[in-house]
């Protein structure tokens, strides 16, 4: 068996998949994923939608791949966690969307407990407990 070549056209549409989830275009992606799209799909660095979703401070989005199936804790190739990404952009609303979702604060390495603590958000380590 041959390589597969990578099909430019899927490549395009994934490509604006991560495209919608960093725009936090949340009824586009929620059709996409219930019209069959993986709700984990992730790009070249790992990243799922819901970490770019999460990462740009979309909580409606990030609520509505959870409920779509998307794990709220899968880390990226760097092993960074949707809710670490969340503490260090200071995006509450959606630190509390991943919580209710039951991402773990203190999974993977630095986890968001840690990037709490680096970062000095006492209000967040309160939130998870800490």
């Amino acid at each position: 068996m041959g390589h597969m070549q990578p099909d430019p056209e899927l490549e395009g549409f994934a490509t604006r998949l991560f495209d919608l989830a960093r725009a936090g275009e949340t009824e586009t992606l929620r059709a996409y994923v219930e019209a069959g799209v993986p709700a984990d799909l992730t790009n070249d660095k790992g990243d799922t939608l819901l970490m770019l979703a999460a990462y740009h401070g979309h909580a409606e989005t990030v609520r509505a791949l959870a409920a779509l199936g998307a794990d709220p804790g899968r880390a990226n190739d760097r092993g960074q966690t949707p809710l670490a990404g969340a503490v260090f952009k200071k995006e509450p609303d959606v630190i509390r969307a991943l919580l209710s979702a039951g991402a773990d604060p203190d999974a993977r390495t630095p986890s968001a407990t840690d990037t709490a603590r680096i970062f000095g958000q006492d209000e967040y380590l309160k939130w998870f407990g800490h």
